[in-house]
């Protein structure tokens, strides 16, 4: 199970508690050390208010620090030690110089200043290195609340690159497949038509024919909206460099893919398990292209690198596993170019109601593991597509 993120009100309460603790704890040790007079119920409130207010720095961060600045010239008033204060300030004017602009984070460092100069007129120290002291310790303060904001900043920018980024290739992928979804479609449209004609031609002279003929075109259609359906959820762009009348790929050419894979260096072995069968063409598709992106990968980053690839059919589904013992994803890095592949690899199992497991071997190498539900076939031609 995932580890829950503590919410950031319980970390800056346990912030906060610490604090006041560290604080009385230095007001102890001044007084045995020093001889600071012993805090009485008003230093402990005051002490309390400066540094258990920091837990609500989160929700209003320049309300926090006004409240403890107050609060530190108060106590510093009545001849209390002043360092006991100065954890909680700084904390409130960190967090100020982190959410807030710089224009009030300054102004805060000015506030904190002058209280800091204060409490060293009233303590009698000298001045010099009184004001030294106040500058440098906010100003040092300011900075890394200025550079933790811009970290921040930075971050949140990163992250929304990342994610228009990735949904500009989820809209690419989705527009690739929508195409191929029209290629399928068309391809039942034609059969559904060729069928048609059929049943009319024979429809008097051989009813037999004539129900085969309709039951193939209820299977077609029925597939053909179920693609459609399917079709409707993805965005079609067109594609100039798409060749025209390209055939539709099913898992019969997975043969010519692997033929192609080990022409180009890789040495790939296929193995097939069960049963073969028609299925609906754009399942068949899902796993041709799967497969066709995960040699790809192999071939752009295993390196010298065996692959096998399997197909398992099943009663109701088709198992697809790609596995590698390459170099190119070590420790569990998975190179960054690749993650394009990777994405449109979920998308098109998601698309078709399916499963998909990636990821790296322990001691190398890389698995790609789809499985796609399948439907009854929509045809066994043969000698009916013949006619």
């Amino acid at each position: 199970m995932r580890p829950r993120t503590p919410r950031p009100l319980v970390v800056d309460s346990l912030i906060a508690l610490a604090l006041t603790a560290v604080s009385v704890l230095l007001t102890e040790v001044s007084r045995a050390a020093e001889g600071w007079p012993e805090p009485d119920v008003l230093a402990l409130v005051l002490i309390g208010v400066v540094n258990l207010s920091v837990a609500l720095r989160g929700r209003w961060p320049v309300g926090v620090f006004v409240v403890g600045q107050v609060a530190s010239a108060v106590y510093v008033s009545f001849g209390y030690w002043p360092v006991a204060c100065v954890l909680g300030a700084m904390v409130a004017l960190y967090t100020v110089a982190a959410h807030r602009s710089t224009r009030i984070a300054v102004a805060c460092a000015a506030v904190k200043g002058a209280v800091w100069a204060y409490a060293g007129v009233v303590e009698h120290a000298p001045m010099v290195l009184n004001l030294g002291q106040a500058v440098v310790y906010s100003s040092v303060v300011v900075w890394f609340g200025m550079l933790s904001r811009r970290s921040a900043e930075l971050s949140r920018r990163l992250r929304d690159m990342q994610a228009e980024r990735a949904r500009r290739v989820v809209a690419e992928e989705r527009g690739r497949m929508a195409r191929e979804l029209h290629d399928v479609v068309a391809h039942h449209m034609s059969v559904i038509s060729v069928q048609a004609g059929l049943a009319r031609f024979v429809l008097d002279s051989d009813p037999e024919k004539t129900r085969g003929a309709l039951g193939t075109i209820a299977d077609a259609s029925g597939e053909a909206l179920g693609e459609l359906r399917r079709m409707l959820r993805v965005l079609r762009e067109e594609d100039p460099q798409l060749p025209e009348g390209a055939p539709i790929p099913t898992l019969a050419r997975l043969g010519e893919l692997v033929d192609r894979v080990r022409a180009a260096g890789v040495s790939v072995d296929l193995a097939v398990e069960g049963t073969p069968r028609p299925l609906a063409p754009g399942v068949e598709l899902c796993a041709f292209r799967v497969v066709q992106e995960a040699l790809t990968n192999v071939l752009k980053h295993a390196g010298q690198a065996h692959a096998h690839v399997e197909l398992r059919y099943g009663r109701s589904e088709l198992a697809v596993s790609v596995t590698d013992d390459g170099e190119g994803v070590i420790q569990g890095r998975v190179p960054t170019d690749a993650g394009h592949g990777l994405i449109g690899m979920r998308e098109r199992a998601k698309l078709y109601g399916g499963t998909i497991s990636l990821g790296p071997h322990a001691g190398g190498g890389f698995v790609v593991e789809l499985v796609l539900p399948t439907t009854a076939p929509f045809a066994r031609r043969g000698d009916d597509d013949s006619r």
